[in-house]
């Protein structure tokens, strides 16, 4: 049996291990690769943050994923296709590593993340 997510520890290892698909994988990694060229260094940390913040309470997250989304958006249009593929890879990694509430909150909170920013992407682009 799978633990369940339940520190900052587990949180680096599913940020990590979630990163590492997504920057091999062919429909979003040029997302991160090529459109921003990410500075890995400054991400991840932003990243154990978010999801520390998230599901485990721990006031560290400060930023708008809204924002950079956007800026993101104008630089390559983010599709259904990338939303699928980011919550796909998103829900393999958490399956993959852990089980139990916490871990059934993250890809809850991804799913709605992930159609948030759909939703508010697409609204922005038809005014």
């Amino acid at each position: 049996m799978k633990k369940d997510i339940a520190n900052r520890q587990d949180i680096e290892l599913l940020v990590d291990e979630f990163y590492k698909k997504v920057v091999k994988d062919d429909v979003i990694g040029y997302f991160f690769n090529e459109v921003v060229k990410l500075d890995w260094e400054k991400h991840i940390p932003i990243m154990y943050n978010f999801w520390e913040t998230t599901l485990l309470h721990v006031p560290k997250y400060k930023g708008n994923p809204m924002q950079v989304h956007i800026a993101l958006d104008e630089k390559a249009t983010i599709e259904e296709k990338h939303f699928e593929r980011w919550l796909w890879l998103f829900t393999q990694t958490t399956d993959g590593l852990f089980e139990g509430e916490k871990a059934e909150l993250a890809k809850t909170r991804a799913e709605s993340i992930a159609t948030l920013i759909k939703i508010k992407l697409v609204n922005r682009r038809e005014v």
